[in-house]
């Protein structure tokens, strides 16, 4: 009895063992060849295009504000959302009643101001002819040339007044500026335009709504890059699947700061032949700012690539990491190809970069040649040790 449970003890022991060593075993990173442990990248020359992306909203070229000079009540209206508009034409009336009373007004002060001005120059030529027969004295002669001279300055104050209630009465007659599209009215028949102390917005119009821009926003690290006559493409929410495309035009000196960051508008030239771009619709940019035709690329991910056990003996920082990703023209990177079955590390200059491939400068890699952008066994232990966790 005492030697069966002996040899039970055993075989349950032997038994834990073997199952300590085949987990053991399982959770053990298996070694590999260098030819499977790396994926690799074949490096090919091709185009590449560098664009800056960006927000902005479309706009007409030229958008024209109709105010009133006057006050009065809205009579008429001639113009109304959409409507095609000529230079000159009627847009809308005001009451006029309150301007020719004050036209009438100053008419009849006219009236009156030329009539002082006959007497006095009456009684300036009569004392004229006293003073040189010797009947009165030269004071007298000088009140009378004063007096004349006063009726004049009323007569042109009234002529003014004349003219300036004249003018008034005239602008109770809202005329459209320009020629193009109403885009906005703000005036209803029989609201009240009060002008007193700032011009009232009465109508907006465009233009010419088939040309259109784009004023976008974009951040200073990026408008270094921009220039003049650039070309652009961005699309719309109306059309999702459909590209348009522009110019830059201008790049603003005036700078807008949010919360310490500094942007810049940058004003895109934008042709609308059939009119399906509306003012005030969003527009996601795209600004080429580089392109090449025949550069040989680098995944981006080799860039980033670092092999574990370099990363541990050089101490390769993230800063170091992210330097060398390549992100401009002129930076410096680090590239990993297999020599002898193990990492050896290029470095490269790299110029332009789409996010996703970047140029290689330099001769130090050609076309063919093979770079490491992924550890598959490190991804593998990665996987199986995450598997094995229960909480």
């Amino acid at each position: 009895m005492h030697m069966k449970l002996s040899t039970r003890n055993v075989l349950i022991g032997l038994a834990t063992l073997l199952a300590i060593g085949v987990v053991g075993w399982w959770l053990t990173p298996k070694k590999v060849s260098s030819e499977k442990r790396y994926s690799t990248s074949v490096l090919e020359r091709g185009a590449i295009t560098q664009s800056v992306a960006a927000n902005g909203t479309l706009n007409p070229v030229v958008l024209v504000t109709v105010g009133s000079q006057v006050s009065g009540i809205v009579r008429k209206l001639y113009a109304d959302f959409n409507d095609k508009v000529k230079a000159g034409q009627i847009l809308a009336e005001l009451d006029p009643s309150l301007i020719r009373a004050q036209l009438a007004q100053s008419e009849a002060n006219l009236v009156s101001a030329k009539a002082s001005l006959e007497l006095a120059k009456a009684n300036e030529k009569r004392n004229r002819d006293l003073y040189a027969q010797e009947y009165i004295a030269r004071q007298d002669l000088d009140t009378s040339v004063q007096a004349l001279e006063a009726a004049k300055a009323q007569v042109a104050q009234a002529e003014a007044q004349v003219t300036r209630d004249r003018t008034n009465l005239g602008y109770t007659v809202i005329r459209s500026p320009v020629s193009g599209v109403v885009v906005s009215r703000d005036v209803d028949m029989g609201q009240t335009v009060a002008a007193s102390f700032q011009t009232p917005q009465l109508f907006k119009i465009a233009q010419d709504l088939s040309k259109m821009q784009i004023d976008s926003s974009y951040a200073e690290a990026d408008v270094g890059n921009i220039r003049i006559g650039q070309p652009v493409e961005f699309r719309v929410d109306a059309f999702p699947n459909r590209t348009f495309r522009g110019v830059v035009r201008q790049v603003r000196l005036n700078p807008t700061t949010l919360q310490n960051v500094v942007t810049y508008d940058v004003v895109v030239s934008v042709n609308n032949p059939d009119k399906v771009l509306m003012p005030g619709m969003t527009a996601y940019v795209n600004i080429t700012v580089a392109h090449r035709d025949d550069a040989l690329l680098v995944p981006n991910a080799a860039l980033r690539f670092h092999p574990a056990e370099a990363a541990q003996q050089k101490g390769i920082s993230k800063r170091e990491t992210a330097e060398d990703e390549g992100k401009g023209s002129g930076a410096a990177g680090t590239v990993y190809v297999l020599e002898n079955g193990q990492p050896k590390p290029v470095r490269v200059a790299i110029g332009i970069t789409d996010n996703r491939m970047s140029e290689v400068l330099g001769n130090e890699l050609k076309a063919g040649d093979k770079v490491i952008v992924s550890d598959l066994q490190a991804v593998q232990a990665g996987n199986e040790h995450g598997g094995m966790r229960l909480f």
